[in-house]
């Protein structure tokens, strides 16, 4: 196994064992705060704060990690943050107090990612960006697939919620003793990259036009993509889908996720960003299954949202790579997650609102967000080869 792999494989792992941690405690913590006292709002609130403060600390994390270069600190002190606090949840004995560790687990992620997207951008140039994002995100589902499932089965044993969230402590520990092993073995992760275009000769500090474009495409297509407790949502209220086969199916929706990631990253790094082209219309048509009130419709249309996750965390990711200097990478991640994470974060308020109103009115709201995202590839791509065409020439 090549070097480059070897990091990559790394991170992977933690990844894996990460994901079972937090997506784990994710699948049982409004549950758990109800028994605490909290209501439907305040749980909705404090979720919502946790994911929009992670995206803004994003571009905080993205922004340290290329004036320090201190990408292994900066990652280890998220991981750190983000994983300890799941298991501190066993020991909440007010909502407040599980509100906090919440938030905090979120803040945590924010800060990590962008520093570690900058060093796995760095082995992706020997094996493919596509393909060296896609294989992490592959095995990042793994752990998210893992993590609910667990929590389920425990629970089913007679476990109770706190000791649920004390159990998640043995992956989270796993997932920081391989952070330690990968800080040992590859103490500058920037050696990996042998990309032509970050040589010193290319690396321009201004970010291009095809980024711009790039990032007002991402924003507006996950604008119009559907939050899964949408979903879980109208599954339920509508008698769609039993209580049960709810969280089953939210495991084969990551099952396709990590299928699609591996597809999706073999196609970007054969055809570059055009391969994105399936993303509005794929989101459309899952828009209109997911809604339905017959269980094949509503099925087949989760499987098709998990298709779409996969292409949204692989590809996007891969793509910021190609599309940034390697000295600005992680501000770059950091932007991206940013606008990324908002734009999620305000569509998926709106759309619940608008859900509450009438399932119709989500569907045109997705369908005219998927056009602008659409008309926005379009310009993408053009900068895109204008793009290209200007580095290979200075290459």
């Amino acid at each position: 196994m090549s070097r480059a792999w070897l990091f990559i494989f790394f991170m992977g792992l933690v990844s894996l064992f990460g994901d079972i941690t937090y997506e784990g405690a994710r699948s049982i913590i409004g549950p758990f705060m109800a028994s605490l006292g909290a209501s439907a709002a305040i749980v909705g609130f404090f979720a919502g704060l946790g994911e929009l403060g992670g995206y803004a600390l994003r571009l905080i994390g993205g922004y340290l990690a290329d004036r320090t270069e201190r990408y292994w600190l900066l990652t280890g002190l998220g991981y750190l943050v983000n994983l300890l606090a799941v298991p501190s949840l066993a020991l909440a004995g007010r909502w407040e107090t599980a509100a906090a560790l919440m938030v905090i687990e979120r803040a945590g992620k924010g800060l990590r990612t962008p520093p570690r997207d900058a060093m796995l951008s760095y082995a992706t140039s020997q094996v493919g960006r596509g393909w060296g994002f896609g294989f992490h995100e592959a095995m990042d589902q793994i752990g998210a697939i893992t993590g609910p499932l667990l929590a389920a089965g425990v629970l089913s044993l007679g476990w109770t919620f706190r000791q649920s969230f004390a159990l998640y402590a043995v992956p989270a520990f796993l997932a920081l003793i391989i952070l330690a092993w990968a800080r040992i073995s590859f103490p500058v992760p920037k050696e990996l990259e042998i990309s032509p275009r970050s040589s010193p000769e290319t690396d321009s500090p201004r970010f291009p036009q095809a980024y711009w474009y790039y990032l007002a495409f991402s924003a507006v297509a996950v604008a119009g993509f559907l939050h899964f407790q949408i979903l879980a949502y109208h599954f339920k209220v509508k008698e769609v889908l039993s209580d049960a086969a709810i969280p089953f199916l939210y495991a084969g929706a990551m099952a396709t996720d990590a299928v699609a990631a591996l597809l999706a990253g073999r196609l970007y790094d054969r055809i570059g960003l055009r391969s994105l082209i399936i993303v509005p219309f794929l989101t459309v048509l899952l828009t209109f299954l997911v809604l339905a009130t017959h269980p094949l419709q509503v099925v087949a249309g989760t499987l098709i949202w998990g298709v779409v996750m996969g292409l949204h965390e692989s590809t996007l990711r891969a793509a910021i790579a190609d599309l940034t200097p390697i000295a600005r990478r992680g501000l770059g991640y950091g932007i991206f997650n940013t606008a990324y994470g908002t734009a999620a974060f305000l569509s998926g308020a709106l759309l619940g609102m608008l859900y509450d109103r009438s399932p119709h009115q989500v569907i045109i709201l997705v369908v005219i967000l998927e056009a602008i995202a659409f008309l926005l590839f379009l310009q993408m791509v053009k900068h895109w080869r204008a793009f290209e065409q200007e580095r290979d020439g200075k290459c």
